[in-house]
Parts: structure tokens; sequence; C-alpha cells
């Protein structure tokens, strides 16, 4: 097995994920002006601040997830080449740590964000209150949707971390 190659594709694989946030995070940001612009309401005119809101949240995890992707995807070779035992140890401490916190986050919190979200919206009178917690909700599916493949996609290379480390 070999383990340079796992962990590059894992790089490009958040790489990859990053560009899927920013295509969303492009997608509200258009979203949010097409509502401003041809709405007719006052709630569609008021979802233009949240949308924007989420847009950039989204760019920003897009080109930090890229650039992060893209700088672990230069360091691989020479870090396993260096210490290949301590790269190995490394890489599973990290795959553990983000498994936890998907479990955490993508898991549990943020489908209750969405429950809280959507609870309020019927007691919330204002279209500026509506609007913004109906993009919260879209906004947190979003992260749901591509945190659970990265999820997937990191057990996947966990378990081939694992099977490396047991063949040392």
């Amino acid at each position: 097995m070999d383990i340079v190659k796992a962990a590059s594709d894992w790089a490009r694989f958040e790489m990859h994920s990053g560009a899927v946030f920013a295509a969303f995070g492009l997608a509200f940001l258009l979203a949010g002006l097409g509502f401003r612009q041809w709405g007719g309401t006052d709630f569609s005119r008021a979802l233009l601040v949240p949308m924007l809101v989420a847009g950039v949240l989204l760019l920003i995890l897009g080109v930090g997830l890229g650039l992060l992707g893209q700088s672990r995807l230069a360091a691989v070779p020479a870090t396993y080449a260096s210490d290949a035992t301590a790269f190995l140890t490394a890489e599973l401490a990290r795959t553990d740590k983000m498994l936890n916190d998907y479990r955490i986050l993508a898991f549990r919190l943020f489908p209750a964000i969405i429950a809280l979200c959507a609870l309020a919206i019927p007691f919330l009178d204002g279209p500026y209150w509506r609007a913004s917690l109906i993009t919260a909700i879209a906004l947190f599916t979003v992260l749901i949707l591509i945190d659970s493949n990265a999820n997937a996609r990191l057990q996947d290379y966990r378990q081939q971390l694992s099977m490396a480390e047991a063949s040392t």
C-alpha cells in the first residue's frame, strides 16, 4: 500500500471539498443579489444580507480548505520520506480528531441549529428574521451535505492508515 498516494489523494479531496464550498458560496452570493434585484416582496429583498453573509462565509471556508489542501499535498512526500512512522502516527491522530469533529459538528450541532431555526420561523414575524433563519437552514444543510461526504472519505483514509500501520 502506498501511503504517500493515499495521503496525496486525501489532500486532493480536501481541495475538491474547498472548491465545492466556494461554488456554493458563489451560488449564495448570486442568489442574494438576484433576490434583491428581482424580488417583488419584502421577504425576497430581505434575503440579500443573509445570503451575502452566508456566501462570503462559504467562500472563505472554500478558499481556506483549498489552500490548506494544496500546502498539505506539497508537504506529504517530504514529510513521509523524513520519518514514515511519525508521519503515520501524526496522520492517524489528525484523522481521529477530524472524525470526532465531524461527529460532533456535522452530525449533532448542525442538525440542532437547523431544528432551532425551523422552530423559530413561525414565532419571528419580520421578513429579515425569517430570511436570516431560512438562509441559516440552507447554509447548515450545505455544510452537512459536504461534511458527510468528507467524513465517509476520511473514514476510508483512516482505514488505509490503520492497515499501513499494522503492516509496519
